[in-house]
């Protein structure tokens, strides 16, 4: 029996490449999140530092941001933004683009940039597989209700992000600066007020007004941190790498705000993505608006000292003492006891 070695050869390689085309597309074509990213939020007046966009997850990024993209990218401390000029930025390995700056004086200091607006065409296979992957689960849902989810689609969308971050001691105001972007993250109170154990509220601006009802995800990679700005470690998801869903799933109440959860030392970060269809626009069918913001935590000090300090006291009050008492007391039961039995 002569087999038709092509014809199999064909279906199997149809049915084995499938996936990985399905795979690929899904990693091509998906948006990626953009993220400030820092080794350390906590640095000195006058130290060199960077921070880094991540276009991708908070763990990898894919490529560089290229200068054109940007439409805001800045600095806010002590009441002054100031623009991140073209000689600070660099290129890293092709998929990180830095920002190099050393700040000056002490204080909580804000980071923003802002991106242009592109459009992207997607097939209805490809709009629903990243709408579940990248969680924009409130605009699947609407397309199944709709009966909507064989329809093609052209996205437009912009990225708008933020850090916070603490130089020195000294707190500042700067912490609840509004950039006006079209979608932004906002604290209620300074993150670098707050300490692992603890919990902040933020809220989330629309175009400058509280976005209620809306899906946001808070993650976040624990660590320790030296203040004196050199000693700094994390670990960067030990059991899994950070995908765009990871993390506790939010939602904001009617005032924007959601509470978020700070249980441990380490670098926290915020994501979400508001999405829209459009109607009668002949570029695009469907407008979305991607928000981050990141910062760090850590512990406060003061009550690990007190607590070091308390057991180094313990041993010198109790341990030390009552050796040294117990020698002594030997030794002298010892001299007494020969001197008695030389005399008789």
């Amino acid at each position: 029996m002569k087999l038709k070695t092509g014809v199999i050869s064909k279906t199997f390689d149809n049915k084995l490449t499938r996936p990985f085309y399905l795979l690929f597309a899904l990693i091509v074509l998906s948006s990626h999140d953009l993220y400030i990213k820092m080794e350390t939020y906590f640095l000195k007046p006058n130290q060199e530092a960077s921070f880094s966009l991540y276009n991708g997850t908070f763990e990898s990024s894919e490529n560089t941001i290229s200068r054109d993209r940007l439409l805001d990218a800045s600095i806010v401390a002590h009441g002054k933004r100031v623009a991140i000029s073209a000689r600070q930025w660099v290129d890293q390995d092709s998929t990180v683009t830095k920002a190099i700056f050393k700040p000056t004086e002490e204080g909580t200091y804000v980071a923003g940039v802002s991106t242009k607006e592109r459009v992207f065409q997607q097939t209805a296979e490809e709009f629903n597989s990243y709408l579940k992957h990248d969680g924009v689960l409130d605009m699947l849902n609407e397309r199944k209700y709709s009966n909507t989810l064989d329809e093609d689609v052209a996205e437009s969308y912009q990225k708008h992000v933020k850090a916070i971050y603490q130089v020195g001691d000294q707190k500042s105001e700067d912490w609840k600066t509004i950039l006006g972007y079209p979608i932004e993250f906002v604290p209620m109170d300074n993150p670098y007020a707050k300490h692992s154990g603890e919990s902040l509220d933020v809220q989330l601006l629309l175009d400058g007004q509280p976005l209620a009802n809306q899906i946001v995800y808070a993650d976040h990679v624990s660590g320790h941190h030296s203040h004196d700005g050199h000693t700094h470690s994390h670990d960067h998801g030990s059991d899994h790498e950070h995908t765009h869903t990871n993390g506790k799933q939010l939602r904001t109440n009617d005032q924007g705000i959601i509470t978020v959860g700070l249980p441990e030392d380490g670098i926290y970060f915020l994501r979400t993505i508001h999405m829209k269809k459009v109607e009668g626009n002949k570029d695009y069918t469907h407008q979305s608006k991607w928000s981050t913001l990141t910062f760090e935590v850590t512990h406060e000090h003061g009550e690990h000292t007190h607590t070091h300090d308390h057991d180094h006291d313990h041993d010198h009050e109790e341990g030390i003492p009552t050796s040294l008492f117990v020698i002594v007391s030997l030794f002298i039961i010892a001299t007494l006891f020969m001197y008695f039995r030389k005399n008789n």
